[in-house]
């Protein structure tokens, strides 16, 4: 076993506890960034100017208005910015632009005394606009041919002869819905000028060092002469990975400016109408089987909606080409990928990360071709899986292809998926009005950023002189527990119980140029570097420990806050331990450093091994769905996932109930409209509030939820053996779409393909039922000698 993944006696990772801020979180005593403000003396409040039109050059900008309005103090514009105005990695985003480029794009952001003022402020700055025609949706933008930014092309085998040796060829386009993050908390900012004329700015960011990157440029300062600090933020799910730092800057920019505090924090439907949601995408597919259902070739191209700006869209879609073959085998491939440019806002990273929709593309190609082929869907996606010796279409060998095999088993076991097959068939055949179906989906993720740089972390461990140990690391805590397995591995590896350790909130001056905390990679790349930090103090601590108890350092074990000597009764308590050490001016504090070793990536050639690992997992989902009306209920959801050797069982159980959960929401409920019309509104969000969006609550749960962790699962060169879980276990929501379908073509003959929009409202559920009835897709002769289903057959209907 490998020295990072091996675990010490009487290990505190492993163990199942709560959250570390959980009861801050339910007495509402934790602290998040904008409760900071009542803390802080002469705040100004920032209000953003918006300008409700798609697409338009601005003319003119009067601010006399506002400043005229009781209380306001200042009215930010592109003129004041010292250094750079763009609040983007791609400089494609000015932050005070000249463009209007969607509908809601703030022009100008009023200071004032209170945040009343500061709205009437906003409301009385005059901006005149010469409008200029606009793109709205994904069909308009590839009609358009408006695209930006890379084009990658992902290639595998020789496709043309794949096709010619396939007994079946399917063709087919899909198009499915972006997501709202609809974080518990918007976007929030706090800055503030101290008495060296630092800036110190508190952020709701998930990347620190890249928010402290852009308010330096934006000021014209270097990165040491700004500080951000991110306490916690009230939920992320990769909305606040590149979004925050505009908001961050125009805080700063105020400060600066008028030596006062400035607080930025958006309403609710302002977070809605500015910020980026998940990327919708538009798929065109051809894929060919042979006469056992096994995946000879694949050409697809899949369109991401990128929004305005590039934002994270190109390395979206480029883990979107990495993720279409899911769990299966594709010997000769050829996937296309590219941008969208509209004008809408820049969509960004949301958890899966281009992940989901890569995945949807190919299962919702399985779920459309099994009854084409005669096959059950199990049974077509089984026979696909990965084996042994195999790679993916970008040349990664898949390690443990078992996995897939295993979860998959080990769902049906659990979730007596036979049984409930007959039980489910006996049941449809006696209720002509209401259908149920039962489905097995897998999934087969990455593990680490696209981009190897971003692959590495740092942390910062001080020991103090009465045994208490600080730990700083660069991940960010967003509710997803990151802060508690931190906890766990430096108690773990340092050998002392877990209350003498305290974490401190992410600083950009404590540990320098981190990563995001994104791709599931925040216990991964934190926790090793936090290890490395705890490793060198204890093996300080090991060689004073020998020296008092007599022994050679290698004999010496910290176990539960003891030093004892092996095969003696020699021992040292940890507080005289470090006390020693003091007085022996011994160094009590060391940083970190963790590199993932193992990657390499040729972004051109679209080649390499890009993931140190893969995350496997399996759902089996239970739907009824009621044939008047499209309205369904989840019966039942069964779930085994691979975590490896979890760092925190607890925190990992929660992460796979809520990433199900929120990739239900996707799939089936969370519908994003855009006014597409040419009135006056045109690219307005028609979905602005949790009235219009409809987000998963209580009511749409399954009523039974079992979720087990992957026993006897090691994963070796990662921190004790563990695997991320952040992210993997959203697309184990495939299952409920896919029983979804398969209970839409209950109502219909058997043999049909049944379409099924995504997401898969009760609306869109019950036009997949009224297709099926009337015949849906048919199976046209397979023993022919193979079928071909044209293109405009196939395509998705929009219910």
């Amino acid at each position: 076993m490998s020295h990072l993944s091996e675990r010490p006696e009487k290990p505190v990772v492993g163990v199942s506890m709560p959250h570390e801020s959980a009861s801050l979180h339910v007495t509402g005593t934790a602290l998040y960034t904008d409760d900071l403000v009542h803390r802080t003396k002469d705040v100004l409040h920032a209000h953003p100017v918006q300008v409700m039109k798609a697409h338009g050059r601005i003319t003119a900008l009067r601010t006399g208005a506002a400043l005229a309005v009781p209380g306001v103090v200042r009215v930010l514009t592109g003129a004041d910015v010292p250094g750079v105005n763009d609040a983007g990695m791609k400089h494609d985003e000015p932050l005070f632009p000249d463009e209007v480029m969607f509908h809601g794009h703030a022009v100008a952001w009023v200071l004032a005394e209170t945040l009343e003022a500061a709205r009437l402020g906003a409301a009385a700055v005059e901006v005149e606009l010469d409008e200029k025609p606009s793109v709205i949706t994904l069909q308009e933008a590839i009609a358009a041919n408006s695209f930006h930014g890379a084009r990658p092309l992902m290639l595998t085998g020789d496709v043309d002869a794949g096709f010619e040796d396939s007994a079946h060829v399917f063709t087919g386009e899909f198009q499915f819905s972006d997501q709202e993050h609809f974080y518990l908390e918007t976007h929030a900012a706090l800055a503030h000028v101290d008495e060296n004329g630092q800036m110190f700015v508190q952020s709701s960011t998930q990347h620190p060092s890249e928010t402290q990157e852009i308010v330096a440029h934006v000021l014209g300062l270097h990165s040491h002469e700004v500080t951000v600090q991110c306490l916690r933020m009230g939920g992320g799910f990769g909305g606040k990975e590149m979004q925050p730092h505009g908001f961050a800057a125009v805080a700063a920019l105020g400060a600066r400016l008028t030596g006062r505090p400035v607080r930025v924090r958006l309403n609710r439907t302002q977070d809605l109408t500015m910020s980026g949601k998940r990327h919708g995408f538009h798929a065109t597919w051809k894929i060919g089987f042979d006469t056992e259902g096994r995946i000879q070739a694949l050409d697809a191209t899949l369109t991401a909606d990128g929004g305005w700006s590039l934002d994270l869209s190109e390395p979206v879609v480029a883990r979107a080409l990495c993720h279409i073959d899911n769990t299966y085998w594709i010997p000769h491939a050829r996937i296309a990928g590219r941008i969208a440019k509209t004008n809408k806002v820049s969509n960004t990273a949301f958890r899966g990360f281009g992940g989901p929709q890569g995945m949807l593309v190919i299962e919702d190609i399985m779920g459309r071709c099994a009854p084409l082929l005669g096959l059950d869907p199990m049974e077509l996606r089984e026979r696909n899986f990965y084996r042994q010796g195999q790679s993916t279409p970008y040349g990664q060998p898949v390690l443990h292809p078992e996995r897939i095999s295993t979860v998959w088993q080990q769902v049906q076991n659990d979730a007596g998926i036979a049984g409930r097959r007959r039980e489910i068939a006996a049941f449809n055949a006696t209720h002509p009005h209401t259908k149920r179906a039962l489905a097995l989906t897998g999934i087969k993720f990455g593990i680490s950023f696209n981009l190897t740089a971003f692959n590495q972390a740092g942390a910062l461990v001080l020991i103090y002189k009465d045994g208490s140990v600080l730990i700083n690391h660069g991940g960010t805590e967003m509710g997803q527990g990151l802060h508690t397995k931190m906890l766990q591995v430096a108690a773990t590896t340092l050998g002392i119980p877990l209350h003498k350790v305290r974490l401190a909130p992410t600083r950009t001056d404590k540990v320098p140029n981190t990563s995001a905390t994104a791709a599931s990679a925040g216990a991964d790349l934190n926790g090793a570097a936090v290890k490395n930090a705890c490793e060198q103090l204890r093996g300080r601590l090991l060689q004073v420990a020998g020296t008092q108890l007599g022994a050679n350092a290698s004999d010496v074990r910290i176990v539960e806050g003891v030093a004892r000597v092996l095969g003696n009764d020699k021992e040292l308590a940890w507080d005289d331990l470090v006390r020693t050490a003091y007085f022996q001016r011994v160094q009590l504090s060391a940083a970190g450093f963790y590199r993932t070793e193992g990657l390499h990536w040729d972004a051109k050639a679209f080649q390499g091994s890009p993931f140190k690992y893969f995350s496997y997992g399996a759902a089996a989902a239970e739907v009824e769905v009621d044939g008047f009306t499209g309205a369904y209920r989840i019966r039942r959801v069964d779930i085994v996932h691979d975590v490896g050797d979890s760092l925190s069982p607890m925190i990992d159980i929660g992460q796979v109930e809520g990433g199900f959960v929120q990739g239900a929401g996707w799939l089936t409920l969370e519908d994003l409209r855009w006014d597409a019309g040419d009135g006056p509104h045109r690219g307005r969000l028609l979905t602005q509030a949790a009235s219009t969006y409809k987000l998963p609550s209580f009511s749409e749960m399954p009523e039974e939820f079992n979720v087990r962790l992957l026993e006897n699962a090691t994963e070796e060169g990662a921190v004790y053996g563990s695997k991320a879980v952040g992210e993997p276990p959203l697309m184990l929501a495939f299952s409920v779409r896919e029983a979804l379908r398969q209970a839409a073509g209950e109502f219909g003959p058997g043999g049909v393909s049944v379409e099924l929009a995504s997401p898969a409202t009760p609306e869109a559920v019950y036009w997949a039922i009224e297709a099926a009835r009337k015949g849906g897709v048919p199976h046209d002769g397979r023993a022919q000698g193979g079928s071909e289903v044209p293109a405009d057959a196939s395509a998705l209907s929009h219910a």
